[in-house]
């Protein structure tokens, strides 16, 4: 399996590790991050997590926050970096991408970030924002799994606004358009309401052949 077939819901990837330093803006700071072969997005902030940090609202001061498939950790980071006082849970299967993670949280002074399998999360958290670049390649089958096991346990409770003016718990989700953006929303407003109760599922961006979809109780 080579590095672009294995990065995706594999715990081992089997090419090499080979470890390089890159330099990423992350929460308009310049820093420099850890990233290998055999992960998603080896070479920097890929296009799309690029269009979810540009187009989502800055996240509220503290509360617990989802990176859901954190890879080496660009959202995670960003959201630990913007709210240092908030638990930024950061998951992902693959074994490198969680070591990178772990890494990059120190080296910047992340102490917010718990990077783990999902069985690590304690299935009683509830989340006050997720943000996310799922991978869509996996299959219809895998990510509707994916998204339907994690976005109802989006917090039922009052979130208070962050800074630009946002409130409530919300989930953010980059989808490529032409790799089926519009369907996904269609079908997560048919789907979630029966396992979560009343939701908004909206677009609330398009830049670059990306859509960002916010996903909030009503």
């Amino acid at each position: 399996m080579d590095e672009q077939q294995d990065h995706y819901f594999t715990a081992r990837p089997a090419s090499p590790a080979e470890l390089r330093r890159v330099p990423v803006r992350l929460a308009g700071q310049d820093v420099e991050v850890v990233t290998a072969s055999g992960m998603f997005s080896p070479d920097g902030i890929d296009k799309g997590t690029r269009v979810l940090l540009k187009e989502a609202p800055a996240p509220p001061a503290t509360g617990a926050f989802l990176d859901l498939g954190c890879g080496w950790g660009p959202l995670a980071l960003t959201l630990a970096l913007e709210s240092p006082a908030a638990t930024v849970h950061a998951v992902d299967v693959n074994e490198r991408a969680l070591d990178l993670c772990r890494r990059n949280a120190a080296s910047l002074g992340c102490t917010g970030v718990r990077a783990g399998t999902p069985e690590d999360v304690d299935p009683g958290t509830r989340f006050d924002l997720i943000w996310s670049n799922p991978p869509i390649r996996v299959g219809k089958a895998v990510l509707h799994d994916l998204l339907t096991t994690w976005l109802p346990r989006l917090s039922e409770e009052p979130v208070a606004p962050g800074p630009s003016g946002v409130a409530g718990a919300a989930a953010y989700l980059v989808v490529q358009k032409n790799l089926g953006a519009d369907s996904l929303q269609t079908w997560l407003r048919a789907t979630l309401p029966g396992l979560m109760g009343p939701v908004a599922v909206e677009r609330v961006a398009s830049s670059g052949g990306f859509r960002v979809l916010r996903v909030t109780r009503t």
